[in-house]
């Protein structure tokens, strides 16, 4: 059986969501500020002709009002999906954390009541120059050493 992984950072989630509501911020001034310049195309004579071009840019003002409308609640439905999901993610790795900590004292306690060092790295920084040794990193010891560089 294999298991698929999903990997996400809801402080990142949550960032992008805020700067989507940002985004959706804008778009709404924008659109508000292109209103009135199209909706408020007088006739420029007392002609038929001049009042259909009038006409003409109202039904379009309304028509793109009416798209922009919908392109807003889309945007504002987007944003709050975001911005649930990074609350589940954040939700999901707050449940996993107390799991993981068991298991990984399952596994490193009988090996440091052992040797009194932990099995699974404990952060121990490596060596600064080759062939140095550093400190224990977990139950191992590490030497740093050069290597060729790639051809």
């Amino acid at each position: 059986m294999y298991m698929s992984w999903v990997i996400a950072a809801p402080e990142y989630v949550a960032a992008a969501a805020n700067d989507l509501a940002g985004i959706g911020s804008t778009l709404s001034q924008a659109n508000m500020a292109a209103l009135a310049p199209i909706s408020g195309v007088l006739p420029a004579g007392a002609d038929e002709v001049s009042f259909a071009i009038s006409a003409l840019f109202d039904a379009h003002a309304q028509a793109y009002q009416a798209l922009s409308a919908q392109a807003a609640l889309f945007h504002q439905q987007f944003v709050q999906l975001m911005s649930g999901g990074a609350g589940q993610y954040a939700a999901a790795e707050a449940a996993n954390v107390l799991p993981m900590q068991v298991a990984a004292a399952a596994i490193n306690d009988p090996v440091q009541a052992l040797t009194g060092r932990p099995l699974i790295g404990n952060g121990a920084n490596g060596a600064r120059a080759p062939g140095k040794t550093a400190g224990p990193a977990g139950g191992y010891w590490a030497t740093a050493a050069t290597a060729a560089p790639a051809r």
